[in-house]
């Protein structure tokens, strides 16, 4: 159900994935700086890919569309944003070696539920200049199911799922951020025995910091 495209060549291969109502430009933002091949997935009802069918919204089967396009581009390592750092959870929970690095951004479900979101407190709650609340109002005209059908799901069943899951993974939280809480950061990446854990204030504020932490953890 999910689309792709792929930026760079060569190697090392990195699957990218996004937050619930990111713009295309805002899915490529992790990529930034990184080298070899970045494929960039675009999930269902964002940007241009279709509309998501009913149902679709599952951290699951978000997973397994996430492992079709590895599978099919060869992607080594992964990124996840938000929802789909709650993806790749779940799928790192049944399948431990899927990749040999993921770092997770913003994560903002572990083995608790998220309450209920409205879409507008979605929308503006996150701050940011006018154009970029355009943008997000924009988004989340297509989002009402996945608004509707994510709260009350978790990333695991339970977090000790993920203590046998070996590979480096990095968590990256903010501090001052209402939709990821910096509790659900700290708590994940303790879920993982090479887990390691930086924290900003804001990704919009901090994005610099958030690069260097990438590069250095993806091609140290």
């Amino acid at each position: 159900m999910v689309t792709y495209r792929t930026f760079g060549s060569g190697t090392p291969v990195t699957l990218v994935g996004h937050g619930l109502g990111a713009t295309p430009g805002e899915a490529r933002l992790p990529t930034s700086g990184l080298r070899g091949t970045k494929v960039v997935v675009t999930l269902p009802s964002h940007g241009d890919a279709p509309d998501a069918p009913p149902g679709y919204w599952d951290y699951r089967r978000i997973a397994a569309d996430l492992r079709a396009v590895a599978r099919e581009t060869g992607a080594t390592q992964a990124i996840g944003v938000s929802l789909t750092s709650a993806a790749l959870i779940a799928l790192l929970a049944e399948e431990k070696a899927a990749f040999e690095k993921v770092a997770l951004l913003l994560p903002a479900v572990l083995d608790e539920p998220r309450p209920f979101l409205a879409r507008e407190v979605a929308i503006t709650v996150v701050g940011g200049p006018p154009e970029y609340q355009a943008e997000r109002r924009q988004a989340f005209t297509r989002l009402d199911d996945a608004l509707a059908e994510l709260p009350g799901q978790t990333a695991v069943p339970d977090r000790s799922a993920l203590h046998a899951v070996d590979i480096p993974v990095l968590v990256v939280g903010a501090t001052e951020d209402p939709l990821h809480p910096e509790h659900i950061a700290k708590e994940t990446a303790a879920a993982f025995p090479n887990g390691r854990l930086e924290l900003v204030p804001s990704w919009l504020t901090h994005r610099a910091d958030v690069r260097t932490w990438l590069v250095d953890f993806l091609h140290g």
